[in-house]
């Protein structure tokens, strides 16, 4: 018996905890190359008793922030070869003019409202458009201007009395041959009644016909001598050395527009060069509203600046902006789905946007319309230009604030 209990001790398989441990974490085993003589086999595993998993690592708790990280950060400062040339609108009468006082704008070193590099010389200028006869204008414009649309002098007056334009935008569209054909001499006449009526400086629009223009613009800048007006504008289509005498002449600035074409611009300053010297010059490479093409508009003035900034000669003007097309593009007065909001804001939103957009890009001059419109490029640039330190705790204001 006990021979029998010996040899049936020596049958029993004995496998290693380890191995147990594995064969747990399966329901098949499958054994290989492995011959077995017994009459009856029988396996029995067993959970090996005593056999304790590893315990794993606790990683330690993360005490959590309390504070930001303070870290002293410099913006980085950089000098540019270049600089902007100032131009100054208007004369006062010790300079030969009868102004009340004058704007310059331009100077600029450095990219716009970069006043980690330095502070700008000069603030964007605001000015308003007035018309030399009644034009159809988008009602939440009109509806500000409306008893005065016939009259330029009163209209300008209005502009700088109550909407605080810097300057008057005289737009002489009746001189056009398919308009009303006003003669150059009526139409000095129409700038001098606006000279009398305000003390602002002046800018003088044509009405695009550039035969007409030039003769216009030469009587105007006659009549006008010493007042240094802002004449909008001289083309590549122009007679542009008779147009540069006439400025030259009688001691005005002009601006130099081309459509959105660098190497048109440089090649117009090129020609304005060979009469005027820079200081008269300011160039305007056109604007195109918002959702009409703005972003070529921006990235054009943008890549002027720099230019300029970077060296380039024929480039170093301030920039003009024709704001005003804003009300070109239909969603800025036409009626439309509640959606869009009612059109008395829509409009004044429209060329807001247009203009601040600009603005970074480095615009020096704005011609608008709206007063609404212009209110609200004005207080933006105080805010850009205010340095004192912002308060933290406020930063996030604008996610719950109330309206």
């Amino acid at each position: 018996m006990v021979e029998e209990e010996e040899k049936d001790e020596s049958r029993t398989l004995r496998f290693s905890p380890k191995l147990l441990e594995l064969l747990a974490k399966f329901q098949e085993i499958e054994l290989e190359d492995v011959d077995l003589e017994v009459d009856e086999l029988e396996l029995l595993i067993q959970p090996g008793a005593g056999v304790v998993a590893p315990a794993k690592a606790v990683a330690p708790t993360k005490a959590k922030p309390t504070k930001i990280i303070e870290l002293d950060f410099k913006p980085p400062i950089m000098e540019y070869p270049g600089k902007i040339v100032e131009v100054k609108i208007g004369a006062t009468k010790s300079e030969g003019g009868t102004r009340g006082k004058t704007v310059t704008i331009g100077g600029e070193k450095f990219p716009a409202y970069y006043l980690f590099e330095g502070m700008m010389p000069h603030l964007p200028v605001l000015s308003l458009d007035v018309f030399d006869t009644k034009i159809p204008l988008a009602k939440p414009a009109k509806m500000h201007v409306e008893d005065v649309l016939e009259d330029p002098a009163a209209w300008a007056k209005r502009s700088v009395e109550k909407f605080g334009a810097e300057v008057v935008n005289l737009h002489l569209v009746s001189i056009d041959p398919m308009v009303k054909n006003t003669s150059p001499k009526d139409a000095a006449k129409t700038v001098e009644n606006v000279l009398q009526a305000v003390d602002v400086p002046l800018a003088i629009g044509g009405c695009g016909d550039a035969h007409k223009d030039l003769e216009v613009f030469e009587k105007v800048a006659e009549v006008a001598q010493g007042e240094r007006l802002l004449f909008n504008s001289v083309t590549l289509d122009m007679n542009i050395k008779r147009t540069a005498e006439a400025i030259k002449k009688y001691g005005h600035v002009v601006i130099a527009f081309t459509a959105m074409d660098l190497n048109k611009a440089r090649e117009l300053d090129r020609r304005l060069y060979e009469i005027l010297p820079k200081e008269q010059i300011v160039i305007d490479t056109t604007t195109a509203a918002l959702g009409y093409g703005l972003d070529y508009a921006f990235t054009v003035m943008e890549r002027t600046r720099l230019a300029a900034l970077m060296g380039d000669p024929e480039l170093q003007h301030p920039m003009s902006s024709g704001t005003t097309n804003a009300w070109a593009a239909r969603e800025a007065w036409l009626k439309m789905d509640p959606q869009w909001g009612p059109r008395e804001l829509r409009g004044p939103i429209w060329e807001t946007v247009t203009a601040l957009t600009l603005l970074l890009a480095g615009v020096d001059y704005f011609m608008m319309m709206h007063p609404a419109a212009v209110k609200t490029v004005r207080d933006t640039v105080a805010e850009l230009m205010n340095t004192s330190k912002a308060d933290a705790s406020k930063i996030a204001d604008w996610i719950t604030m109330k309206i």
